[in-house]
């Protein structure tokens, strides 16, 4: 399965905002509306139960519940800004393998020989690394860029995308040793295998530390107490109109914290995950092509 990045024109305000793939709504209408039956729930009972019987449903002090609203609000300004900094930092670090294949295959290319056999392995070291994110560490679906012998080298290990850098080195070697590369020039190649692996690292430490679950509990138990709360707040002072506010401020607050969670690890199939298939196939395709050219050219 894959998904493809959401395009969309940033002019078009009404299609934007009536949109529903790719938004938190189908996450968050779950809970907002559970909330919002809260609140019909403590207006019917006022209306039909506490009035009637000729007492008076007393409001919540809102002055306290403003106080909590900011605090509240504070937390999920760092839950937001934390999990679009994860999302960043795991765009650049694609980003980075994108600039250095490239790199590395032209280096390959100009340089040595049979640089279509690196320009695979670097094509299928990218795809791994994508599918490590996603916890699969299967790789049959390289079966298309790999021989049989280097598929059986990475079967079953711990870290296949690391043992295709290896593979990568292995190219590198063949050719200083049989005097088809300049060492100097094996020296710049193996650094930039190094840094493949950096980014690789970088990916995983971000998919390996999520957000300390001390402050995603606080967060939603903050939330959910200051939502839960609110109709008691409303309902005595706005009366049937109370449900509709709960509804409106429920569905805000609950899907800003969603969209947090949602980008906080970006490198799953959710419509606003980063588009690592488009990346994966742009890297192959690039490395391919200038093997190719190189190829034509020395030949």
């Amino acid at each position: 399965m894959s998904h493809h990045v959401i395009d969309y024109d940033r002019n078009q305000f009404y299609r934007i905002a009536f949109a529903l793939r790719g938004t938190v709504l189908p996450h968050v209408m779950g809970r907002a509306g559970a909330l919002t039956l809260l609140c019909l729930a403590l207006y019917g009972l006022d209306e039909l139960v506490i009035k009637p019987s000729g007492g008076k449903l007393e409001p919540l002090d809102p002055l306290g519940h403003n106080v909590l609203g900011v605090a509240l609000s504070m937390l999920i300004v760092f839950r937001t800004n934390s999990s679009n900094s994860r999302y960043w930092e795991a765009r650049s670090h694609w980003g980075m393998l994108v600039n250095t294949t490239r790199s590395l295959v032209r280096m390959g290319a100009a340089y040595g020989d049979r640089a279509e056999d690196l320009a695979r392995l670097v094509a299928a070291y990218v795809v791994q690394v994508r599918e490590q994110l996603r916890g699969n560490k299967e790789v049959s679906h390289l079966r298309n860029l790999l021989t049989g012998r280097q598929i059986d080298r990475i079967k079953g290990v711990n870290n296949p995308a690391s043992i295709l850098a290896g593979l990568m080195s292995e190219w590198i070697a063949e050719r200083v040793n049989s005097d088809r590369l300049n060492p100097v020039l094996a020296t710049k190649m193996e650094e930039l295998i190094s840094i493949l692996l950096d980014q690789q690292g970088g990916c995983e430490k971000i998919l390996k530390t999520p957000l300390p679950f001390v402050y995603a509990a606080l967060i939603k138990q903050a939330l959910l107490f200051y939502l839960a709360t609110l109709p008691f707040v409303l309902v005595p002072k706005m009366g049937v109109m109370a449900p509709l506010v709960v509804a409106g401020v429920s569905l805000v607050m609950l899907g800003i914290e969603e969209a947090g969670v949602e980008i906080e690890c970006p490198f799953g199939l959710d419509p606003n995950h980063l588009p690592l298939e488009a990346i994966c196939e742009m890297i192959g395709m690039d490395a391919v092509e200038l093997a190719r050219i190189a190829e034509q050219n020395n030949s």
